[in-house]
């Protein structure tokens, strides 16, 4: 047995065993600020179910059609189903570090690299989206406001656009440094805002409709066999998960949470199970108010894809319509503040085992955060935002479609590390061998599958929203360039520092298992 691996597998042997995990040392994060309620609150924030969905409903019915209902629901099985394994892992092992740390102690400490960066690209790529799709919903704003049609068009502009989204992020990172209770004073109510607004556009959206001919309710809508193609489905499963993706910040504040082992994991399965409720309400909704049609307020209109809820409001709310307008903004300022969580708390546990350089892992003394961690990933997201805002005019879908290969990938990886992880213990009960064993084997191999297929069918030129360079895919591209310079990076700090290489860092923060 290695030395990453040395006392590190819980329940070696032992039938019946209870495990407590014991920190031998703490990273200097603000311990037992959040409850329960803060954390759901801080999950569904990150989740940000106004801009997912205004920005994936429409590239998600262009895959899979009608059967919206149905791939929502065969997304959020494997999301449940990786959701129990983090559970687990961090009753076992409450630790910043997530998908990292666990990865590391399970596989081996460069599996554990690319596990964390991983997290950290997916959560730079969702960051970049969510300041774009506020620059375009503040202006739109602003023209809503002032009656003035070219207001609202200065969000086309390339340079007033990127200014504007950088200045947002920044904001965000300013927030975020302040310290985590800062950042849940503000997401109160930003969060309880856009739930309103939402709940409220799916029954206005229940009592008309646009759709010609009407688009009645038809229950084979949830039936995941009727899509066309496998390819299709996985595409639109892609987006699917892309949409439940973000609960695993529940996990990621364990360490400043209340109760660490347990609250987390509850949160975050609550967490799935209330947006999945959500999201089906408000597809149903507006499948019966819009229809599928390419033409008119069709949901399959290229003009409607690119922004549903943009289009969508006004028919649908009415004089009301700017409430959307507020909510969306709402929604995307509430998860660029909670979104940068996740990467600034994973690069903190990389910089503190020694993987990334060790000024990550400097924790201000005031605000009980990691500072320097928070304003690299802030750089980062504005950085990939002005590439791709450059490179393609197609930046939001496209983008999308490769963040969720990069969730399909860390997900997996931290799914298949639980089973790993607990191998010792998975027959020493039935709940054993459910929660540890065959729910996250499932869902990782579910998120596998998704991951490997849209790879292979991102390589073609015409995928997604048919931006490519040099005859290869933009998302495939983009994929591609994330997983080299990832590689180089874990190549350059093994080079650098080789201590977590060889698992002698990990020793920092040994899991102890007390048993009776």
């Amino acid at each position: 047995m290695s030395e990453y691996e040395a006392g590190l597998s819980p329940g070696m042997g032992q039938a019946r065993t209870q495990e407590k995990s014991v920190s031998k040392a703490s990273k200097g994060l603000a311990s037992g600020r959040l409850g329960l309620l803060a954390s759901i609150v801080l999950g569904i924030s990150t989740i940000a179910p106004v801009y997912t969905l205004t920005g994936a409903l429409g590239p998600t019915v262009r895959e899979v059609g009608a059967h919206l209902p149905a791939v929502f629901i065969v997304g959020f099985l494997p999301m449940l189903l990786v959701a129990l394994g983090y559970r687990e892992l961090n009753s076992a092992e409450p630790d910043s570090g997530t998908s990292f740390t666990w990865s590391a102690r399970a596989f081996g400490p460069m599996i554990g690299w690319i596990g964390g960066w991983g997290l950290v690209t997916a959560t730079t790529i969702v960051l970049s989206n969510l300041a774009g799709v506020a620059v375009d919903f503040f202006y739109l704003f602003l023209g809503q406001i002032t009656g003035n049609h070219e207001v609202a068009a200065l969000a086309d502009n390339l340079l007033i656009n990127v200014v504007t989204c950088c200045v947002f992020i920044a904001m965000a990172v300013w927030i975020c440094c302040r310290g985590i209770t800062t950042t849940m004073t503000v997401q109160y109510g930003l969060v309880a805002l856009q739930l309103v607004v939402l709940i409220g556009f799916a029954m206005a959206a229940f009592g008309e409709s646009s759709a010609m001919p009407p688009l009645e309710f038809d229950f084979d809508w949830f039936n995941p066999f009727g899509v066309e193609s496998f390819s299709a489905f996985t595409a639109g499963l892609s987006l699917s998960i892309f949409i439940f993706w973000g609960w695993d910040v529940c996990l990621s504040i364990s360490e400043e949470s209340v109760g660490s082992g347990d609250t987390p994991g509850r949160a975050a399965t609550l967490t799935v199970l209330l947006i999945l409720g959500l999201y089906l309400v408000t597809a149903i909704a507006t499948l019966q108010f819009a229809g599928i049609s390419d033409v008119g307020l069709g949901l399959n209109n290229p003009r409607i894809q690119e922004n549903v809820f943009a289009h969508l409001a006004g028919p649908v709310m009415g004089p009301l319509a700017i409430l959307m307008s507020i909510a969306v903004l709402a929604s995307t300022a509430a998860s660029l503040q909670s979104t940068f969580v996740s990467p600034a708390r994973t690069l903190l546990a990389m910089g503190y085992y020694g993987a990334v350089p060790e000024r990550f892992a400097n924790i201000c003394p005031r605000s009980k955060t990691p500072r320097y961690a928070t304003i690299c990933a802030g750089v980062a997201a504005g950085v990939f935002y002005v590439t791709m805002r450059t490179l393609s005019e197609n930046v939001l879908a496209d983008t999308i479609t490769a963040l969720g290969m990069m969730i399909c990938f860390y997900y997996s990886l931290t799914a298949f590390a639980c089973v790993w992880y607990f191998r010792h213990s998975l027959f020493d009960s039935v709940r054993h061998f459910l929660m540890r064993g065959l729910c996250p084997l499932l869902g990782g191999g579910i998120l596998s599958v998704i991951f490997l297929q849209t790879a292979y069918d991102s390589a073609s030129p015409s995928f997604g929203s048919g931006s490519h360079v040099g005859g290869l895919g933009l998302v495939f591209v983009i994929a591609m360039i994330i997983t080299l310079l990832g590689l180089g990076l874990m190549i350059l700090s093994r080079l650098r520092a080789p201590a977590f290489f060889l698992g002698m860092t990990l020793q920092r923060h040994a899991t102890v298992s007390s048993r009776r």
